[in-house]
């Protein structure tokens, strides 16, 4: 669900150059994979320019290439088959702060529908969700503080405990500051007891400029 801030970065880097940003624009508004030939043509780009720049986009992932023929022959003589680009299913977003937007309104949403068929309240819905999601999320890490990290909490230590100087949820927290911090406790909580953090506790500690979550030693 999270792509790390870093990537994002690389892939919105690779657009900075002009070129490579008219050629992106016009793959991606073709009905159908085009041809580094169709490119070159439409563009009026050297044709060494436009697969230099198309291969850097695949190796972005911001362009999915496969091969085809467009003369539609096959067999021999029927010639190599052309590579032919189009948008990849890669969505990149970089925020500064990083926020996390995508993964509240994954888990608000799925509280929301399953309490339209429980019956059962929202709010503990969503808490009980973020914990497992937490969860999951912290057995499967090598390391608490790199976890944190990714999901853009910009873990600290200090006073003997750990500061999260970022909320990813930061507009959501301003407008819902009770339900997104029950969401947000819920959710570090999880990633403590899934990676076997019994020396650290999460608890709620709302200031401004920082997560309001803080974790102590217990």
């Amino acid at each position: 669900m999270h792509e790390p801030q870093a990537g994002a970065l690389a892939a919105v880097a690779a657009l900075d150059e002009p070129t490579r940003r008219r050629l992106y624009d016009y793959v991606v508004r073709q009905p159908e994979p085009v041809s580094r030939d169709d490119v070159a043509a439409a563009l009026s780009v050297p044709r060494a320019t436009v697969a230099f720049h198309l291969d850097r986009l695949v190796d972005e992932r911001l362009l999915a290439v496969g091969h085809g023929r467009r003369t539609g022959r096959t067999g021999p003589g029927a010639g190599r088959p052309a590579k032919l680009y189009r948008r990849s299913d890669r969505q990149v977003t970089v925020s500064l702060p990083e926020r996390d937007y995508e993964l509240a309104g994954h888990l608000l949403a799925r509280a929301v529908e399953e309490a339209g068929e429980t019956g059962g309240s929202a709010r503990e819905i969503l808490a009980l969700r973020a914990r497992e999601l937490g969860e999951d999320l912290g057995a499967a890490a090598a390391d608490l503080t790199a976890e944190l990290e990714e999901h853009g909490f910009e873990p600290r230590t200090e006073d003997g405990g750990v500061l999260l100087g970022n909320c990813p949820f930061h507009r959501l927290a301003r407008a819902h500051p009770r339900l997104v911090c029950e969401m947000n406790l819920a959710l570090v909580t999880g990633l403590l007891t899934g990676a076997g953090s019994a020396d650290l506790t999460a608890r709620l500690d709302p200031r401004p400029g920082r997560c309001c979550v803080r974790l102590t030693s217990s």
